[in-house]
């Protein structure tokens, strides 16, 4: 009796323990099937998607904040910080095939297709620029664009697109979606002196819209195409001296219109392509010679232009003597001024005075009647 109960208690220990081993198996094997359906980590993965989630709006929210707040910005810094290249006025790219890298900025800074954010998702519109700057090279354009840059309401982009001149192939939607995104009541803007020169530029922008404004920076042309040739010598230092440019014959003293230093002086030739598509009151004409002497005077005409409040004033600048023109006073949380950058205020080579007097003689006419089509005497002598 005794040793058959230890049998029957030693039997059920032993069905007891192969139960349990069955059941432990049972669960290990849920296990394994919900984990390789993807169920057991479900929830984690919910919540890790939402903090994800929640950080990218909290990324999105501060860059928005940054792009909203007014900041007084110049050349030599903002280039290190924006990654922007020159500019017609400044140091011009004259290779369509470096647009790419010349536009990095404000693929990198603006569109959201390139970060892989879609558009709903994002703070503002693209649209297409309200108002552009559209000439002259070195006239001062960007000086203007860095100035107005200051303003709250102004949005623009930091590289020349150059779309109605060298890549208006690439459609209108390509163009759009290189503007910089804008709020209710903020304008977006764009320069590229080159349109003003471009015989095709006023058609096409009229096609995107011939309600646009249009901001020209004018300057002495004798002076501007002295700047010119300096500049493209400090490029390539073999280049022939400027009256060999200038003149098609020392001799007869003939001016070189085929020259594009020369043509660019024309400005009453150009102004007549553009008023064929635009009227006149389309058009604002800054003096280049009184965004130097003047510049919150140049300015708060520019501001009126545009519709917008006289935001940028005397308080903005002052001037750099060393340079020869105004600079952006030390903005907030800066630790310098900010000045134009290297290629602004290159000394002039010498010219001689023969041939500067001829070029002046030669301009004469064509800056009156430039005077009379815009109805503002410059002062060219």
């Amino acid at each position: 009796m005794g040793c058959s109960g230890c049998r029957v208690r030693f039997n059920f220990g032993k069905v007891l323990s192969k139960v349990s081993v069955f059941f432990t198996m049972v669960l290990i094997f849920t296990y394994f099937f919900y984990c390789l359906t993807g169920f057991c980590d479900s929830a984690p993965r919910t919540l890790y998607r939402q903090q994800v989630s929640d950080y990218d709006a909290l990324d999105d929210h501060r860059r928005v904040l940054d792009e909203l707040r007014p900041s007084p910005r110049l050349l030599p810094d903002a280039q290190s910080q924006r990654n922007r290249s020159g500019s017609a006025d400044a140091e011009q790219v004259d290779t369509p095939g470096q647009f790419p890298q010349h536009m990095s900025e404000s693929a990198n800074e603006e569109s959201a297709q390139s970060n892989g954010i879609p558009v709903s998702n994002t703070f503002g519109t693209k649209r297409f620029p309200q108002a552009i700057i559209i000439g002259v090279k070195k006239g001062g354009t960007r000086a203007l664009l860095e100035f107005l840059r200051i303003h709250p309401d102004v949005r623009a982009v930091g590289a020349e697109p150059h779309f109605f001149d060298r890549f208006y192939d690439k459609g209108l939607e390509w163009y759009r979606n290189l503007m910089p995104r804008t709020l209710d009541g903020q304008i977006t803007m764009e320069k590229t002196p080159s349109y003003f020169v471009t015989k095709e530029a006023p058609s096409r922008v009229c096609t995107m819209n011939c309600q646009t404004k249009l901001i020209v920076v004018v300057r002495d042309p004798v002076t501007r195409a002295v700047s010119d040739y300096t500049q493209t010598l400090s490029k390539n230092p073999g280049l022939p001296s400027f009256q060999s440019l200038a003149l098609k014959n020392s001799t007869t003293g003939l001016i070189d219109t085929t020259w594009s230093a020369v043509r660019i002086g024309l400005y009453a030739k150009h102004l007549e392509n553009w008023l064929q598509h635009f009227p006149l009151s389309h058009f604002l004409f800054v003096s280049g010679e009184r965004l130097v002497s003047d510049p919150a005077g140049e300015m708060g005409r520019v501001q009126d232009f545009l519709g917008l409040k006289r935001v940028v004033s005397d308080k903005h600048f002052y001037f750099n003597q060393t340079k020869g023109f105004p600079c952006l006073k030390k903005p907030e949380g800066s630790s310098r001024p900010r000045c134009l950058g290297k290629s602004k205020g290159r000394p002039h080579p010498q010219i001689p005075s023969e041939v500067l007097q001829r070029l002046r003689d030669f301009y004469r006419p064509f800056n009156h009647r430039f005077y009379q089509m815009s109805g503002q005497d410059f002062g060219w002598e």
